[in-house]
């Protein structure tokens, strides 16, 4: 069922224009299940000292931290690299895509030779929903179809979220949004 949705909204959004084709996008994130994660998003206090906007990976928390006005964050679960795919450092949003292809960088490949060379985005793709690429490294900020990995150290150095978390960050963070990642 959610891969025939997929697949007509892929061929509706070739015949239809680009304000059409939404129409469909958000068909998709309506099938965005499971979306349940053992670590709800929730509004914390935070006097990190960052601006509004700045995101903020506490890998060895795994939880993320979208700063909001007047000494408050938005705080996800998130799932992190696990041991020897760990890193730290401050980079940007450089660009986001919903529903994004997915080609395995050739480091993965060669650990994983099993793994297929390029994927269509859609629900069955590794990187979820949305996917925020992080300047000047491999790694992006993306949704899961693997959500019972939110809280766990198992990925390749991304950081992954919820379906349904990626989506309401997306939806916050601008590209360009300064991001720190600490161990």
């Amino acid at each position: 069922m959610r891969r025939t949705l997929f697949r007509a909204a892929v061929l509706a959004g070739l015949f239809l224009s680009a304000g059409t084709a939404s129409v469909f996008a958000n068909a998709l994130d309506s099938q965005l299940q499971p979306v349940a994660s053992a670590i709800p998003r929730e509004t914390v206090s935070f006097d990190g000292g960052e601006a509004p906007g700045t995101i903020i990976i506490r890998t060895s928390e795994r939880r993320l931290y979208y700063v909001l006005p007047d000494h408050q964050a938005l705080r996800y679960g998130v799932g992190v690299g696990r041991p020897g795919f760990t890193w730290a450092g401050v980079t940007h949003i450089a660009n986001k895509r919903e529903w994004p292809d997915w080609t395995p960088p050739a480091q993965m490949l060669r650990r994983r030779p099993d793994l297929p060379r390029h994927m269509e985005g859609g629900l069955d793709n590794p990187l979820g929903a949305r996917a925020m690429y992080l300047a000047g490294t491999l790694y992006r900020i993306h949704g899961s179809n693997e959500p019972d990995t939110i809280g766990q150290a198992v990925s390749s150095g991304c950081i992954r979220m919820t379906n349904d978390d990626v989506v309401d960050l997306y939806s916050r963070a601008k590209v360009g949004a300064r991001v720190i990642v600490t161990r």
